[in-house]
């Protein structure tokens, strides 16, 4: 339903969320891994007008530095990246989060490299004063030999099945792209049996490969230069899993929207779809923090043109041809 208001540039618009009991007063954060690996980079995040969260860098227990080499490299569409989970350890974030949790809601990030090292982390988060999301990352493809784990619904289950024993602060997982329906649907299945605050979808596009021509190389270093796709190319990808997931999770589990952000009609067409918060990667690696202000300008415009000044006006609300 569409609200017309007249003399609509008095009216102020509501650009809010709320999952598991935390509301959002801006719905824009950043992407896992972007601009987040030190406490300087996330102060700027948590600072910046227009971010209504972040989320921290996805953690192991202890600190790694990555792939090496060249690992991130921007492209016509977008960027190539195979960071290879540089972090600097979950006490490191876990400490900067509950140092700053009373500033906004924020989102702790994990990303084990085994069932074990999640679970170590989940128990360690629960005993600590963290009071916020937890973000449990399921998805980190440029890990040499380390397969995505969001792939395997068996294995998905089992550790979320083990986790909510005796987790109970709010979860959510990061998830992998999906790209065959039948793939939609059996995720779903997984992941409304249990009680997880949100989904964050999605993470970049697996194993790509982009060529120098300059050099007659690949674009980065790990992997032979197979890399995440982000940025506009990622965008079909994204709104797909959005709108995919938003028609068969849950009500109460909640979508955050990530991938292919550049101006406000994309984070638009994100809400469109079903989330409730979008995140920014490539873009924010790009200008920095003062693209959030940027991206809620352009929404804003694009909701006036709609006649709309809530995002819940039009949350969901894709129309289709058929």
């Amino acid at each position: 339903m569409q609200f017309t208001h007249t003399h609509k540039e008095n009216i102020m618009t509501t650009m809010t969320a709320s999952i598991a009991g935390f509301t959002f007063d801006d719905i824009l954060l950043n992407a896992a891994g972007v601009y987040c690996q030190t406490t300087e980079e996330l102060d700027q995040i948590l600072e910046a007008p227009g971010a209504g969260s972040l989320v921290t860098k996805s953690a192991t227990p202890m600190e790694r530095p990555g792939n090496p080499g060249v690992r991130y490299a921007d492209m016509a569409l977008g960027s190539i990246n195979s960071m290879g989970l540089p972090n600097l350890s979950l006490d490191y974030y876990l400490e900067y989060a509950i140092a700053h949790q009373a500033d906004k809601p924020l989102f702790l990030s994990i990303a084990g490299l085994s069932k074990d090292d999640n679970l170590q982390m989940l128990r360690e988060i629960q005993a600590s004063d963290f009071n916020g999301l937890v973000e449990l990352n399921l998805s980190c493809p440029n890990v040499p030999g380390k397969p995505q784990t969001g792939y395997d619904f068996d294995t998905t289950r089992q550790i979320l099945t083990e986790a909510f024993t005796f987790f109970k602060k709010p979860l959510g997982v990061k998830l992998p792209p999906y790209f065959d329906i039948a793939h939609f649907d059996m995720i779903a299945a997984v992941l409304n049996d249990f009680p997880l605050a949100f989904v964050n979808t999605i993470n970049s596009i697996g194993n790509g490969l982009m060529v120098n021509p300059d050099t007659d190389t690949a674009m980065i270093a790990p992997k032979g230069g197979f890399g995440g796709l982000g940025g506009a190319i990622a965008k079909p990808t994204a709104l797909a899993n959005v709108r995919g997931l938003r028609q068969r999770l849950n009500p109460e589990i909640k979508i955050i929207g990530t991938g292919g952000v550049k101006d406000g009609r994309d984070v638009y067409d994100l809400i469109l779809c079903g989330a409730d918060l979008v995140s920014v990667g490539t873009t924010l690696h790009q200008e920095g923090p003062t693209v959030f202000n940027r991206l809620k300008h352009e929404l804003e415009t694009e909701m006036k043109v709609k006649a709309y000044d809530d995002v819940a006006q039009f949350r969901g609300q894709l129309q289709t041809l058929d």
